[in-house]
């Protein structure tokens, strides 16, 4: 797919998931930016998959990261809630390019890091149904954990329509729950909770927080806030997020002594596509290596909520062992709107 078309093809991706302006600004960029700036010529002489990389959201990223800093007036001032036509939007984006073109080529460097904390809907009700399954406290590790503002998942406030979940945080997150969905009664207990990334984002520093919020799409002013407030809290908690490669870490984490009545529970969201082949490939195997040698009073499990051949949405995957059972246990929104149990 070339460059241009990935940005097209994102801006109908940010229309049905609810974002018209980042829709219209990847229009623009698809239609308008030429190689006449760093910006312009790093994004379409890109070399490999665009569609991979996330170029176009990673553009996206650095213009909002300019928007909120306030260097900018002029792009500033048609970001929302302050409405343009195209062509005034084109104006101050090629204006911003021509004036802080070395700020945004740099924030094409690094994927974007969304850390979208409505997937922890997702998350907990795979491990609402995990726990009904083996009646054991859950120590989670999480790769990707960009702020590990999902490692608190069960921290926040739900409304899910029939049903809610009333964590310990002020955080609140409305997800439509359908289908069958997971008994919010039943007993949750997190033992522990670790996560690693290729680049943490401190949710106690300001310049990381801006980073994540400058991915948040511009016009989502309910996932700005909420993200604002997940950052607030994971700002207060005890644990941090290990600056470290997926493979290298689990196979550390998960080769450490194993304590019985607890299940161990590997999870990622939207991350698997990031990842090298090398990386998959020890990922998968440190695993199934944990897969192999859990017994029942210690129970591994593996939670993957991907994207997959089915476009709009992510597969809700968990296996189980010991017996390797896997399970579809539904379908999630990417910004975790909604949920389909099976």
């Amino acid at each position: 797919m070339s460059v241009r078309d990935s940005f097209v093809r994102q801006a109908q991706a940010c229309l049905s998931l609810g974002s018209p302006f980042t829709a219209r600004l990847c229009e623009v960029l698809a239609a308008k930016l030429d190689g006449t700036s760093r910006f312009g010529s790093r994004i379409l002489d890109w070399q490999g998959d665009p569609v991979h990389a996330a170029l176009p959201l990673r553009a996206a990223g650095g213009l909002h990261a300019l928007a909120r800093s306030g260097a900018s007036p002029q792009l500033r001032a048609v970001y929302p809630p302050n409405q343009s036509d195209d062509d005034r939007l084109w104006v101050a984006i090629e204006g911003a390019i021509r004036n802080h073109d070395a700020f945004l080529a740099g924030y094409l460097d690094s994927a974007p890091q969304t850390n979208e904390v409505a997937r922890s809907g997702a998350i907990l009700g795979a491990c609402l149904h995990l726990a009904g399954r083996t009646g054991l406290p859950i120590d989670v590790y999480e790769i990707g954990s960009s702020a590990g503002l999902n490692l608190a998942f069960d921290r926040y406030r739900f409304d899910f329509g029939a049903a809610a979940w009333n964590g310990d945080s002020s955080v609140e997150i409305r997800s439509q729950w359908r289908g069958n969905a997971p008994d919010t009664s039943q007993e949750l207990l997190i033992g522990s909770r670790q996560g690693c990334d290729l680049n943490p984002l401190d949710p106690a520093s300001a310049r990381d927080r801006e980073r994540l919020l400058s991915y948040v799409w511009a016009d989502q002013e309910e996932r700005l806030r909420r993200i604002s407030q997940a950052l607030s809290l994971a700002a207060e908690a005890r644990y941090r997020v290990e600056r470290q490669g997926a493979a290298a870490w689990l196979v550390e984490k998960l080769r450490m002594p194993r304590e019985r009545g607890r299940t161990r529970l590997l999870f990622h969201t939207i991350v698997w596509q990031y990842l090298d082949e090398d990386t998959k490939a020890g990922l998968v195997s440190a695993i199934f290596e944990a897969g192999d040698a859990a017994t029942e009073d210690t129970p591994f499990a593996w939670l993957a909520i991907e994207p997959d051949d089915v476009p709009g949405s992510a597969d809700i995957g968990l296996t189980l062992w010991p017996g390797e059972r896997s399970m579809k246990l539904g379908r999630a929104d990417f910004h975790g709107r909604w949920a389909e149990w099976a």
